[in-house]
């Protein structure tokens, strides 16, 4: 993938999406650029920046580029649009999710215990979920990265959850699919709950024996969710989450276009949760390493358009991402700014070059009064941070 200036599209060009713009406009259909009129109409749309699949590119005539629809339309409503101030949405947000947690302790127990989980719940829980993604996102999002290192078996689909809420909202989706993947996410480890405790628990690599027991919770959640009667998208969401395009995934070696977009989203997801997680025995890496090595398994394993659009719709520094910037101030990246991904909103509280606490103020990057801008995504542990009481102290209402 190449990203280029509006200004170098031609036609002919394969778009994959818009990078930067002035306006808001979402991706219809990828696909090539027809004539010089459709280009007309991204740079009438506000398009700066889109990007492109060189491997693609036509040839041709122009009456030859065999394309029927425009590459792009303008949103129905902006994606974006954030109705709430994120202050405003991280309190309910926060006692939405230790409910979900809750919820998530139960259905552990009424499985081990022999019951069925309560569906209606967990419909409730995703829908809830959904509501405060449009209203902010960012506060859902922030609370999926203020992650307690011991909770991971929790948290990790509660932020799989979110994650593909907030992933389905930027794609369009309509809101009763969007409800399905937000509960089908959340379900999508359940089967782990057969899984014996010292293989679950264990903090050192598995051996080959307990991977393969391991293994199986994909299998159990497909049976479990299917039994729920939640419905097929739910059903393969939970089942299929490990498979992979090249056909090496698990449990049941699917490949290709045996995988659905929901799928080849969940496993973006799931596997972007995962590496970023603290672990009690691993250190979470950063969004941006993630990434990563995300682009490293594509196109075998994970669909590069789809990831592609995840980076764009979370950015290169989602909110809650501890950052450096050049004036050596750290912060919680606050606040979305999906026009400029690199100018979000920063809450600073401490300088890493004198290495002491600082007043806890706003610092909004896409101001053009501001004389800073970021510098790498950094660690708590680089500087003894405890992110968790930051964010209660600090951040909540």
């Amino acid at each position: 993938m190449k990203t280029i200036s509006i200004k170098a599209l031609e036609p002919g060009m394969y778009v994959v999406g818009v990078i930067k713009q002035a306006g808001h406009v979402r991706v219809k259909n990828q696909g090539w650029v027809r004539d010089e009129k459709g280009i007309k109409n991204l740079v009438q749309s506000g398009v700066l920046e889109v990007e492109i699949d060189p491997d693609k590119t036509l040839h041709h005539t122009q009456e030859e580029i065999p394309v029927a629809e425009e590459v792009l339309q303008p949103a129905k409503a902006d994606p974006w649009h954030k109705s709430v101030p994120v202050e405003a949405e991280l309190g309910q947000a926060t006692k939405m999710y230790e409910q979900a947690k809750q919820l998530q302790e139960k259905a552990f127990t009424d499985i081990r215990d022999g019951r069925a989980i309560d569906v209606t719940e967990f419909k409730e829980t995703a829908s809830g979920f959904i509501d405060s993604v449009f209203r902010n996102q960012d506060a859902l999002a922030c609370i999926a990265r203020i992650r307690d290192k011991d909770g991971y078996l929790l948290e990790h689909s509660l932020n799989v959850s979110i994650l593909m809420s907030i992933f389905a909202k930027h794609l369009g989706f309509d809101r009763a699919l969007i409800e399905e993947l937000a509960t089908g996410a959340l379900l999508h480890d359940i089967g782990k709950i057969k899984i014996p405790d010292n293989i679950l628990q264990k903090p050192e690599k598995l051996s080959d024996n307990e991977f393969e027991i391991m293994r199986e919770h994909a299998k159990f959640s497909h049976d479990i969710v299917k039994d729920s009667g939640l419905g097929d998208i739910a059903t393969e969401i939970a089942g299929f989450h490990h498979e992979r395009l090249n056909g090496k995934g698990y449990p049941y070696a699917k490949k290709g276009e045996e995988l659905s977009q929901y799928v080849r989203m969940i496993s973006i997801v799931d596997v972007y949760d995962a590496l970023t997680a603290e672990r009690v025995y691993k250190i979470g890496m950063t969004p941006i390493r993630a990434f990563k090595k995300l682009k490293a398994g594509c196109p075998h394993e994970f669909d590069e358009a789809l990831l592609n659009q995840f980076i764009h719709c979370i950015g290169m520094y989602p909110v809650g991402t501890l950052v450096k910037l050049k004036s050596q101030r750290v912060g919680i990246v606050a606040a979305s700014n999906p026009d400029s991904p690199l100018q979000p909103v920063v809450k600073v509280f401490y300088n890493a070059k004198n290495m002491f606490h600082v007043e806890v103020r706003d610092v909004d990057l896409s101001d053009k009064r501001i004389d800073d801008e970021l510098d790498a995504a950094v660690k708590p542990e680089e500087f003894g941070l405890d992110l968790i009481k930051f964010f209660r102290h600090s951040m909540l209402p």
